[in-house]
């Protein structure tokens, strides 16, 4: 056991060192918060407000095009070329309205120099659909206002019924999103640390130091010590990530977006004032958004989601960098393990290919096998877990991962043992057979 520690020390050591770790684990986090913080930055900075000048020739839609956010409208009454020419000289867009012969206004023509965006278009067309409908009901003798107030907003409470009849808020929304980042970010960890395994061993092997370390420790223990030391490097970048990532989106919201929040309060405040509901509004502004968090919290664990992660992504990768280490261990050369990292690869990229059917029957026959299966159950039942799984699955699950891990490994040492002695030679899977009978 002595052994394995001052093994799992040196590749632990070893590789926190290395400028290329010091540089992911920096990299890694700026890139994630770039991609959170980025997009509402340019969103926020970058937009430009869109004029567009309307000559309506029928006359229904006069004051009907409201200014939005990004989209100001105003009207013009003059020939079609020359406020055509007019706008566009100004960099604004034309909708252009033609008055039909027989049919009703159903078309328009939208004049601009550079490509409209999707919001214009839209925008444009839901008014004219709704003035067009609206006339036609008039048309009929029907009251349009009466079709409005009859529709209705519906709103869906899932509600989760245990065994013993405890009731539980579910929201299925979030619990789909977390399933699937879930699943996916165990694939991701597993596959690439796994792979760094398999490629240090292949190293070792090309450099022959593996020689001068087997004769002071056995190949069983070098190859156990590598991937338990590999393995705390990944959760140790893992939980760096978090950190920095958390800390540096934090920094960048209360740096940059703190104004534009304080604009958003202020103006829906203004709103609620304008149509008399201020008091309301200001009230319960707080209380609303603090109860929808805590809804959309409460209905999941939290405490068995982070657990459950830890254990199956160690499991997980305990499970893999043994086959990777294995087939590290077996050949010479990158262009040699494809054919070895396929087959072990399958029920990984199997599992993240299933993800939309998981997530749409989470309790099916189908996920409920593919999270007992070893080979998948990292990923599969990382994506149950939010919307709820019994603890006797969960231990299940766990229990079958740890046997299989602990076979595989048994099985991958008998390869590894003789694998990384022998150079030169184009090995294939009857030479992997052979060497776990012996």
């Amino acid at each position: 056991m002595g052994k394995i520690l001052l093994i799992i020390q040196r590749e632990y050591l070893t590789r926190i060192r290395k400028k290329s770790f010091i540089i992911m684990t920096i990299l890694g986090p700026v890139l994630m918060a770039a991609l959170i913080i980025l997009p509402v930055y340019l969103v926020e900075n970058t937009t430009s407000t869109e004029k567009v000048a309307v000559l309506d020739e029928t006359g229904w839609f006069f004051q009907k095009f409201h200014n939005q956010e990004d989209i100001h409208f105003y009207y013009v009454d003059k020939n079609v070329e020359q406020a055509k020419a007019e706008a566009l000289a100004k960099g604004d867009m034309l909708l252009y309205i033609p008055l039909p012969q027989l049919n009703l206004p159903e078309n328009a023509e939208l004049f601009s120099i550079k490509q409209p965006g999707l919001f214009v278009r839209s925008y444009i067309k839901t008014v004219m659909k709704q003035v067009v409908e609206d006339k036609k009901l008039l048309a009929k003798g029907i009251d349009p206002n009466v079709i409005k107030s009859v529709k209705s907003h519906i709103n869906l409470i899932t509600i989760k019924v245990s065994e013993t009849g405890t009731e539980k808020k579910s929201n299925t929304d979030v619990e789909t999103g977390l399933a699937i980042f879930s699943g996916i970010l165990i694939y991701m960890f597993v596959f690439m640390y796994g792979a760094q395994v398999m490629r240090g061993v292949m190293e070792e092997k090309q450099n022959r130091i593996v020689e001068v370390m087997i004769s002071s420790v056995k190949p069983f223990q070098l190859m156990m010590g590598k991937i338990i030391g590999v393995g705390m490097v990944g959760m140790t970048q893992f939980l760096l990530w978090i950190v920095l990532t958390l800390a540096l989106v934090g920094v960048f919201q209360t740096g940059i977006f703190s104004s534009d929040v304080a604009h958003g309060v202020k103006a829906l405040t203004e709103q609620a004032i304008a149509s008399g509901q201020a008091g309301a509004a200001t009230g319960n502004m707080s209380n609303t958004a603090m109860a929808q968090i805590s809804g959309l919290l409460s209905s999941i664990n939290l405490k068995v989601m982070v657990l459950s992660f830890i254990f199956y992504f160690l499991g997980g990768y305990l499970l893999y960098s043994s086959m990777f280490a294995a087939v590290g261990g077996a050949i010479d050369h990158d262009a040699d393990a494809q054919q070895f990292m396929l087959p072990i690869s399958i029920p990984l990229i199997f599992s993240v290919a299933m993800t939309g059917v998981i997530a749409n029957q989470p309790d099916g026959a189908l996920a409920l096998w593919m999270s007992m299966i070893p080979f998948t159950s990292p990923v599969i039942m990382m994506m149950r877990i939010p919307f709820g799984v019994p603890y006797w699955q969960m231990g299940l699950s766990a229990g079958l991962l740890l046997l299989t891990f602990v076979f595989t490994t048994f099985l991958a040492g008998k390869i590894y043992r003789i694998g990384i002695l022998i150079y030169g030679k184009k090995v294939g899977y009857s030479d992997l057979w052979k060497w776990i009978r012996y």
